[in-house]
């Protein structure tokens, strides 16, 4: 049985492959890679933006990229290698990021009007429902890039080495990273919801 630093290096090495033969015209070798990476993709921009079917359109803008970059002079090959992961998970983040940007005010001006709760109970705690996702959505809006991913990623239970490499950080510091980051949407969460004047 392979430890997980083996398994890593066999799904580079597959993936390297993989990317290869996809810069070379193989369709199937893409296809192989949509289907390997989209769960995690998608997973991640589903936290990020919340909503199932802009999540799908924006991992299949992802992909979408990742077919444009790989036909663009031959950007991959096996003399150099590529951690693939890595770089879906820094175009997903910076997709969902610039969505959540874009439609804050929107989302603010359009917030769903719910029927009296007093006539439903269950009204009441939808809207507080919606109102608390909203303000996290927002409170992430604020955050650096990098804060947004490495929150999500660990949600998504993504291990410290694979956040240090989709970040771009050393794997020792992911930890004091991720702990500013929690103190940040902390913060930001705070001031969206006004608790920090209460």
């Amino acid at each position: 049985m392979m430890n997980d630093s083996e398994e890593d290096s066999v799904t580079t090495i597959t993936d390297n492959l993989l990317l290869e033969r996809m810069s070379q015209g193989d369709v199937a070798s893409f296809e192989t890679l949509f289907h390997q990476h989209y769960d995690r993709v998608y997973g991640l921009l589903f936290r990020l933006v919340g909503n199932r079917v802009e999540a799908e359109d924006l991992t299949q803008e992802v992909f979408l990229k990742l077919h444009q970059h790989a036909f663009a002079k031959n950007r991959f090959s096996l003399q150099r290698e590529h951690n693939l992961s890595a770089w879906l998970f820094r175009v997903a983040t910076n997709m969902g990021y610039n969505a959540i940007r874009g439609r804050k005010r929107r989302w603010q001006r359009n917030m769903v009007l719910v029927p009296d709760p007093q006539g439903s109970p269950n009204a009441e705690r939808e809207v507080e429902r919606r109102e608390q996702e909203t303000a996290v959505r927002n409170a992430l809006s604020r955050l650096p890039e990098r804060q947004v991913q490495l929150l999500l990623m660990r949600q998504m239970e993504f291990s410290y080495a694979e956040c240090a490499e989709a970040c771009g950080v050393a794997a020792g510091s992911v930890g004091t990273l991720l702990a500013r980051a929690s103190k940040a949407f902390r913060d930001a969460y705070e001031e969206e919801t006004g608790e920090r004047e209460r």
